[in-house]
């Protein structure tokens, strides 16, 4: 069955010539919308999956424009002085953020059809030839648009691309299977071996997660297991010895480890939303040796 070039959803970034998210030279598009809330999310705008206006205090002039030029009624609203849109009461008219004299709105998400995302992916078709690269799926979680991504994924294929993902590995199963069937390799992001804990700081308990995991191995997919490494929730060498067996359960047998740092900080300002991690330091690759080898030491090829 080819795929449905007709089919919408939500895109809120496509970036090409990556090199980070799966072999070769890749397009990485990132769809809106994820189940989880990490508290320590570098993405927070993905997190929605309605589309989203953002305020940029430094660009802006402070005439309240936007407040006044929006027909619906506290959509824009002036917060604790940050200008504030509401995306539940937002039509998508897009009229603050046309006429903000200072450019300080900008939209995050746009509805797109699967032939305008692979219209783009395809203009750089001769660097996927010459790297081994191809499309990655990312997010946000492309879990949460299962359908858009099935036809992405297929249409992919139809142009004799390698697909890959990166995802949560949050959903049903059923759900699940379907998706990754037109995928060929799978950063698979793990946040902790304790399901009460993940639920604290993500919202959601892990066991879907290990679940679909222990799946995509077992079905032959090739899995690189992600361990973002955040101070206070899962940094501690008894962390580490319950991740590294809980990998070997699931039928892993190596990791990458992804140091914990404060790239996304700038973005919950915008968003006019509280940072857990406001100030927190960064982890190094040094920072973390030690952690690293407790991986080794139960036979996961850790890596960062």
């Amino acid at each position: 069955m080819t795929a449905d070039l007709a089919k919408t959803g939500t895109v809120f970034n496509i970036q090409k010539f990556s090199v980070n998210d799966g072999p070769g030279i890749r397009t990485v598009v990132f769809l809106k919308g994820c189940p989880l809330h990490c508290r320590w999310c570098a993405n927070p705008e993905s997190q929605m999956s309605q589309v989203q206006i953002l305020w940029d205090e430094k660009k802006c002039v402070h005439c309240h424009h936007c407040i006044q030029t929006c027909d619906r009624q506290h959509a824009v609203s002036l917060i604790n002085d940050h200008i504030t849109v509401n995306p539940l009461l937002c039509d998508g008219c897009m009229k603050c953020v046309k006429e903000c004299p200072g450019h300080a709105l900008k939209p995050e998400g746009e509805i797109m059809t699967v032939k305008q995302v692979m219209d783009k992916v395809m203009q750089d078709e001769v660097f996927y030839e010459e790297s081994g690269g191809g499309l990655t799926l990312s997010g946000g979680e492309m879990l949460m648009q299962p359908e858009f991504s099935i036809e992405l994924l297929k249409a992919a294929k139809e142009n004799h691309l390698y697909t890959a993902c990166e995802t949560t590995g949050y959903a049903d199963p059923q759900t699940f299977k379907a998706v990754i069937e037109n995928l060929d390799y799978m950063l698979f992001d793990m946040k902790h071996w304790d399901s009460g804990k993940h639920q604290e700081y993500t919202g959601v308990p892990n066991d879907l997660i290990l679940q679909n995991m222990s799946y995509a191995i077992s079905a032959g997919k090739e899995v690189l297991p992600r361990i973002p490494v955040i101070p206070g929730f899962n940094d501690s060498p008894e962390d580490a010895e319950k991740l590294a067996e809980a990998l070997k359960k699931a039928g892993a047998d190596k990791c990458q480890l992804l140091p914990f740092h404060q790239f996304g900080e700038n973005k919950y300002d915008m968003l006019n939303r509280p940072y857990a991690y406001k100030g927190m330091n960064a982890y190094h690759k040094e920072d973390l040796q030690d952690y690293c080898q407790v991986f080794h030491k139960h036979g996961i090829d850790a890596y960062f």
